[in-house]
């Protein structure tokens, strides 16, 4: 190991249900890690320490949770558990990362450095939002607007109701056939007259009867005091504007990695911005980093699979460690 006596063995950057998990393996191996958390902030969207389930109220679909668990208690408990084995916790974001010698050196929000032996990388993706006011306020306080249909789709509020899906995408049109299995209606709105998904996609959603495109249509405004109770369409050919009732409005326009802070790192990204990892494991193309969660996985997003990467990470980290030690 080229790592010095001040520097800590293994650093997690983020929070969330990976970074949590790392930590807590980590931890419990003795690592004794440093989880650097972020920092909350609200503009353009809400985006907050614990991820994307901090702006989920509800959790139904995570194992050992039969009567479902709001997204804020769950990562709650996983910081409660990681902190109870000994992590450590500063909120700082990490601002950039020098990985070309060991110790690596983060730099951190607050214009410190952290020296690490080991970095696991749990930032996660946000989700893309319309941007309306009223559409984040309704998605952060339960009132029926999501960003994710597999999530929160088959909770009681969203069944016999008509739904809307926002995008033309295959993520759309996964949604949409998500939640036709549970809604009354499923409104599929997208700004253009053809739509971008895949052609199998596209066959799957225009072929279901429970689906129902609105074409040339785009959101300007959620309409709803507590809950959601339709949404104002702007025709982008015509400019004219039509009123939607709907009781669930799913936002399916894609994601963002947080790797804006890994330019210049030389950690590999694909070409949506997720960090590339060595098959199943959680280990990137530099030695001695590894990446968990939604900031490495653009396909299946969902709490479950971010803690199983997470613990992935820890004991990968754990073995490097030991193959590299003095």
């Amino acid at each position: 190991m080229s790592g010095d006596s001040s520097s800590e063995r293994v650093v997690i950057i983020g929070s969330g249900p990976a970074g949590w998990t790392a930590a807590i393996y980590a931890a419990r191996a003795d690592l004794e890690p440093v989880c650097l958390i972020g920092v909350p902030r609200s503009n353009p969207a809400p985006v907050l320490p614990g991820g994307q389930l901090m702006l989920t109220t509800e959790v139904e679909n995570y194992p050992g949770f039969p009567e479902g668990i709001s997204g804020p208690d769950m990562m709650q408990g996983f910081q409660q558990q990681a902190e109870r084995f000994g992590t450590r916790v500063r909120g700082v974001d990490v601002t950039a990362c020098d990985f070309s010698s060991r110790p690596f050196t983060l730099t951190t929000s607050e214009g410190d450095t952290v020296k690490a032996d080991s970095v696991i990388i749990a930032t996660g993706a946000t989700a893309n939002w319309i941007g309306l006011d009223n559409e984040l306020r309704l998605a952060t306080s339960g009132g029926g607007v999501s960003a994710c249909a597999v999530c929160d789709g088959a909770l009681p509020v969203f069944r016999d109701q008509p739904l809307a899906v926002v995008g033309g995408g295959d993520s759309a049109m996964e949604e949409a056939s998500y939640l036709a299995k549970f809604g009354s209606k499923v409104y599929v709105i997208h700004r253009r007259d053809t739509l971008r998904a895949s052609k199998a996609m596209q066959e799957r959603v225009l072929s279901n009867d429970a689906i129902e495109m609105v074409w040339d249509s785009q959101v300007v405004d959620v309409i709803g005091e507590t809950v959601i109770e339709a949404v104002e369409l702007e025709n982008t050919k015509t400019g004219q504007r039509s009123r939607l009732d709907v009781r669930g409005l799913f936002v399916a326009i894609g994601h963002t990695p947080a790797t804006s802070f890994l330019e210049g790192s030389g950690v590999l990204l694909d070409d949506a911005g997720y960090v590339v990892v060595d098959g199943g494991s959680s280990r990137t193309n530099i030695d001695g980093v590894f990446a968990a969660g939604d900031v490495a996985d653009s396909i299946y997003r969902q709490a479950i699979t971010a803690a199983g990467m997470g613990c992935k990470a820890a004991l990968d980290a754990e073995r490097w460690l030991s193959e590299h030690a003095d």
